[in-house]
């Protein structure tokens, strides 16, 4: 590998005149700077990074950490950030956990020995407490959508308890009774607080909240299917899922028993992915707006915040859940 010095040699001056050049230090004069490019050029010099970054302790580097790169929630997220940050003049490193803790706690080592300038995190659904986050040290940290809030600075998180009241309240209004959920795991924070706004709803429309229709640790395909069966034996008319994922596999449960969607059953899921609408029927959803919370989560970085910001929640009503005459109309 080409060094500073070997350039030095090459062209009979020193390295820290070579440095200095290729920093575009004014204290060069401008035939030495070009001299200098076009030598490290021709030989094939490439700049140490992590070594100018250890030097600087800090680089232009933010790492945004997701769960699941495949979701669209979190593809929409990193958009968010990432044209908040480019245009602050950042580059961002995309980290997949795959709802792993040790990967997790993997990651945030990597991204704190490449000295990066900040993280942006959604934790994954192992993760119960905040305790491995010492992991990242001193690195600036924004969480976002799942986040623990007894760790100091700055959290960007979704309207959860409003949107699933508003998710639920709609199923009681188009006519359904016996509702059920899909609750995700209740050691996220963001599950917790969809299962209290499905549970203000049921209650504020004079329905006893039952406990044995509220099926937690489902937020995947195939045990959304499972919980789905579980509902329909159960006697339910409806569920409210705190996931699309959780909610493809309700329908595709459901359609294989015969049940009509949405004569005979209501579904709503929560993220509103690029699929719901593709559907048939076409999936009722809870919009996370996940572009502005990308966005938001650059924003705290870039200016240091250590406040909450709430993104509110928006309910794109389809067919999945539209049973009664007025509701049609």
């Amino acid at each position: 590998m080409v060094t500073i010095t070997d350039i030095a040699e090459a062209l009979g001056i020193t390295p820290s005149t070579v440095s200095r050049a290729l920093a575009g230090s004014p204290r060069v004069k401008e035939d030495t700077r070009v001299a200098v490019l076009r030598k490290a050029e021709e030989m094939g010099y490439q700049r140490n990074i992590m070594a100018a970054n250890l030097r600087k302790r800090r680089s232009d580097i933010v790492g945004i950490v997701v769960p699941r790169i495949h979701r669209q929630f979190f593809a929409n997220v990193i958009s968010g950030a990432e044209s908040i940050l480019n245009e602050a003049g950042y580059n961002v490193m995309i980290c997949q956990t795959m709802e792993k803790l040790d990967v997790e706690i993997k990651v945030l080592r990597t991204l704190r020995n490449h000295q990066v300038a900040g993280v942006l995190l959604s934790h994954a659904i192992e993760a119960r407490d905040s305790k491995h986050l010492a992991a990242l040290g001193n690195i600036p940290l924004v969480q976002y959508d799942r986040v623990f809030f007894d760790y100091p600075g700055a959290k960007v998180v979704g309207a959860n308890c409003e949107g699933a009241f508003k998710a639920t309240k709609h199923l009681i209004e188009s006519g359904y009774r016996k509702i059920g959920t899909i609750a995700g795991f209740m050691t996220s924070q963001a599950y917790v607080e969809r299962l209290a706004g499905y549970r203000l709803a049921i209650e504020s429309a004079g329905i006893p909240f039952n406990p044995d229709i509220v099926y937690e640790n489902a937020i995947v395909r195939e045990t959304g299917r499972e919980a789905a069966l579980k509902a329909l034996e159960a006697g339910c008319d409806a569920l409210y899922c705190c996931g699309d994922f959780c909610a493809l596999g309700a329908v595709e449960a459901l359609q294989e028993k015969g049940v009509r969607i949405p004569e005979d059953f209501g579904i709503v899921g929560t993220a509103n992915e690029f699929f719901t609408s593709l559907m048939t029927p076409a999936l009722t959803s809870l919009g996370q707006n996940p572009y502005e919370m990308g966005r938001e989560a650059a924003r705290a970085f870039l200016e240091g915040r250590t406040d909450t910001t709430v993104i509110p929640m928006e309910l794109q009503i389809r067919s999945s859940s539209i049973r009664n005459t007025i509701c049609q109309k």
